[in-house]
């Protein structure tokens, strides 16, 4: 065991803190973590929206062993290994109609690098060089790289960071709480806020822009769930005026929303997916994007000696990762996980919008297994309400996320109703010790 935490500069960790109160994980079975103390935490957010088929699973566990043996690395430029095409044919029999093109990244950062890239690249390839240009939307999160950031609208992700990429802009987030206050799944109100777009298009000119990138439910914000029409409307926008649809379901994928993916979920087909995380269960780092076959196609021309598309990481398709991919799918297959949260989504919903009338409680928020609860901030203190009622379920052998003032809950897919049940009545207890 460590004895010296100076050396680990931790990510998106308010460090000093941690380090003198350290919360250490040093073992996970199921729907549990192990702290160094020896103490059972349920895992109420799945480890970090990513280990949605619970922990140590053994097909996954046997599949990276199995693979760590037999072939421990391949080079993914002009070689390939055979569980990379295994695994694409796997995944493309859950995606959406159309979306049947597999480009493997690292990490969901990646993913969403590997998608801009891949849509500006698409329309120069075409004929139409000029569409450069990118719209996100504010309070989205596309990973912390730059690209990613730039498109994103987490404002604490850019404010340090310079002037971004240029040519981006900005469609306004769907988060409105006088409206849609404490709505049960779908919001009813705000399908109009999708009509941002067509002002942007009139200011820039549909000629100009390559892209729209959204998540379906915006996660790391603080679980922003779209209203109804809204994302129709937006795949309505996108074909009338020749602009790519980016769906980053890097949270919404595999399962969390009840579907495989939360395109299925919302009836809305993107050109561009971006997954991550679900995608091995958290075990072994991987990201992929999932492309319409009309996007490769528009690639494949020139000279069949020519590499087509200038992308890709040393570890694309790595084997331990497809192994554990693979080992992933199986263990969802076999237990029904990735439909499992249309099971659970009602009582989950009804255990979540319990806690309305809590202390401090202003919304909840909920859609599939994926629920947050908004609270009011301290006078002056930002964030800080919703981070001591994290140290506080922590303390109770429960972990939840917080994000701004918002207490995300996200558990793994084999989440049980009295799991729900402890979730929900810790964080109740919570937030009253909280008051």
């Amino acid at each position: 065991m460590a004895k010296n935490l100076d050396a680990y500069w931790m990510p998106f960790t308010a460090n000093r803190q941690f380090k003198k109160s350290p919360r250490l994980l040093t073992r996970a079975d199921g729907m549990y973590f192990t702290d160094d103390k020896g103490r059972q935490i349920l895992d109420g957010i799945a480890g970090l929206w990513c280990v949605n088929a619970g922990h140590n699973r053994p097909r996954i566990v046997q599949a990276i062993q199995q693979q760590a043996a037999e072939l421990d690395f391949a080079p993914p430029f002009q070689m390939a290994h055979p569980k990379a095409f295994e695994l694409a044919e796997r995944l493309v029999e859950l995606t959406p109609p159309g979306l049947n093109k597999v480009f493997y990244t690292n990490s969901g950062s990646e993913s969403v690098e590997t998608a801009l890239k891949m849509a500006i690249a698409y329309h120069r390839v075409r004929g139409e060089g000029a569409r450069t240009r990118l719209i996100g939307r504010e309070r989205g999160y596309h990973g912390v790289n730059f690209g990613g950031i730039s498109v994103g609208g987490m404002v604490a992700n850019r404010k340090m960071f310079g002037t971004m990429l240029g040519g981006v802009d900005h469609i306004r987030h769907t988060h409105d709480p006088v409206r849609n206050a404490f709505s049960v799944g779908q919001p009813a109100h705000g399908a109009e806020f999708a009509d941002d777009l067509e002002k942007l298009i009139a200011l820039h000119d549909a000629s100009t822009i390559a892209a729209v990138i959204v998540e379906p439910v915006a996660g790391s914000t603080g679980v922003l769930v779209p209203p109804q029409g809204y994302l129709q409307r937006l795949r309505e926008i996108c074909d009338k005026h020749g602009i790519l649809l980016i769906f980053d379901e890097v949270i919404t994928g595999f399962g969390r929303t009840g579907n495989p993916f939360g395109a299925q979920t919302f009836g809305v087909t993107p050109d561009l997916m971006t997954v991550a995380k679900g995608l091995t269960n958290g075990c072994v780092p991987m990201g992929a994007v999932f492309a319409k076959q009309s996007i490769y196609d528009t690639f494949m021309n020139g000279p069949e000696h020519l590499i087509e598309f200038f992308h890709g990481y040393t570890y694309s398709a790595h084997p331990l990762a497809c192994a554990a991919a693979l080992g992933t799918l199986d263990t969802y297959a076999e237990e029904g996980l990735l439909t499992r949260a249309t099971e659970l989504q009602g009582y989950f919903a009804e255990a979540v919008h319990s806690l309305k009338g809590e202390p401090n409680v202003i919304d909840v928020r909920n859609i599939g297994l994926v629920g947050g609860i908004e609270l009011s901030p301290l006078p002056g203190e930002p964030a800080k309400r919703a981070f001591n009622v994290f140290l506080d379920c922590y303390e109770q052998g429960v972990l939840v996320r917080t994000t701004g003032d918002t207490v995300a809950l996200s558990p793994p897919l084999i989440i049980e109703r009295s799991h729900i049940d402890r979730l929900i009545e810790t964080v109740r207890a919570a937030l009253r010790r909280a008051a």
